[in-house]
């Protein structure tokens, strides 16, 4: 068994009575079926992203710390490794906290977009192929529907929300350095992967972004005013 068929199956019944249940909304049901798809996975990693923002509050009261190890063992990067290991365990915390929700999402990621590649599911016909979008087909990415189509007008909506919202957390980024600069890089990413992938895999990322640098701005806000 393929290691998708069980989850791709559950989305596929639960994306269809979500879209059945928001019918009354046309067209669209489909397409907003998906995002409440991706609250509900939102609400789920919640946990990961408080721990998320207080990894950002400890890194950023360590700060000083860490650039100290930085200029002490400049030359040994194993034992700056070490240092620094030693450092957050000491502080009850992890490096890796931070990564946490980013990580923890792309699976869902992973089944939506099978989902909306899957010709069949559980052994019957994906009639989710069928639906669309102000008439863009959510089984079909940019190319596929033609770059001078009607469908492409709707990509193009889709990329420019996702660069929007990319913009807005690569102005958050607190990480100075070359790190810095990769961190600001990365939330652009998601606009080359939506140019490549099923529509509702594209409102997926959408979705999720927002979400998360809507989140990330409350929990980092509301974290960091706790002394």
């Amino acid at each position: 068994m393929f290691l998708l068929d069980v989850p791709v199956s559950a989305a596929h019944d639960l994306v269809s009575s979500l879209a059945g249940a928001l019918d009354a909304l046309g067209e669209p049901s489909t397409a907003a079926a998906i995002v409440l798809f991706t609250a509900a996975v939102r609400l789920l990693l919640l946990p990961l992203a408080v721990a998320q923002a207080r990894a950002e509050r400890t890194r950023t009261r360590l700060l000083p710390q860490l650039q100290a190890l930085q200029k002490k063992h400049a030359k040994d990067p194993q034992q700056l490794r070490k240092a620094t290991a030693d450092l957050y365990a000491a502080e009850g915390a992890s490096p890796l906290a931070g990564c946490l929700p980013g990580l923890a999402q792309w699976p869902f990621f992973a089944v939506m977009y099978q989902l909306f590649v899957s010709a069949t599911v559980a052994g019957h016909q994906n009639l989710l192929l069928t639906h669309t979008l102000l008439g863009a087909p959510l089984g079909q990415n940019l190319l596929s529907v033609g770059l001078f189509s009607s469908g492409a007008l709707v990509f193009a909506g889709l990329l420019v929300l996702l660069a929007l919202v990319a913009w807005w957390s690569s102005r958050r980024v607190t990480v100075t350095g070359p790190m810095g600069n990769v961190a600001r890089l990365l939330p652009f990413g998601t606009v080359a992967v939506a140019a490549f992938v099923p529509l509702a895999a594209g409102l997926y990322l959408l979705a999720s972004t927002t979400w998360a640098a809507s989140e990330r701005a409350i929990l980092h806000r509301r974290i960091v005013a706790i002394p």
